[in-house]
């Protein structure tokens, strides 16, 4: 997948919202809370990292496809240090379902205010 592609399929969900940090560190937000980041700056160095279930965390982290994420690690993010070597509808999943599991955890008023 590409940065690009990556940028497409995040802004894709419902009520999805990027902001620049970090640097230049682009951070994919629902509610104003983080699903996923993605950039060149000092935390990313040109990778991407995403919220995933705990399932996910186990099998990506010790088949070596991700590492956990620095600084997110405990809250079940992984980082994928090489997303060109990622199948593009692989990794839509997995921001859909980083999305669905951060909107999740807001309120249910915060969930009515985007329409979720």
């Amino acid at each position: 997948m590409t940065p690009k592609a990556f940028h497409e399929a995040a802004m894709a969900l419902p009520a999805a919202t990027m902001t620049v940090q970090w640097g230049d560190d682009q951070v994919y937000k629902i509610g104003g809370k983080m699903f996923a980041v993605i950039g060149t700056g000092v935390t990313h160095g040109g990778g991407a990292s995403l919220k995933v279930s705990d399932v996910a965390y186990e099998v990506l982290t010790e088949t070596g496809r991700a590492i956990a994420a620095p600084y997110l690690a405990r809250a079940k993010w992984v980082k994928l240090e090489d997303l060109a070597s990622f199948d593009d509808a692989e990794v839509a999943d997995w921001l859909k379902t980083a999305h669905a599991l951060v909107a999740a955890k807001l309120t249910k008023k915060v969930r009515a205010e985007l329409g979720l």
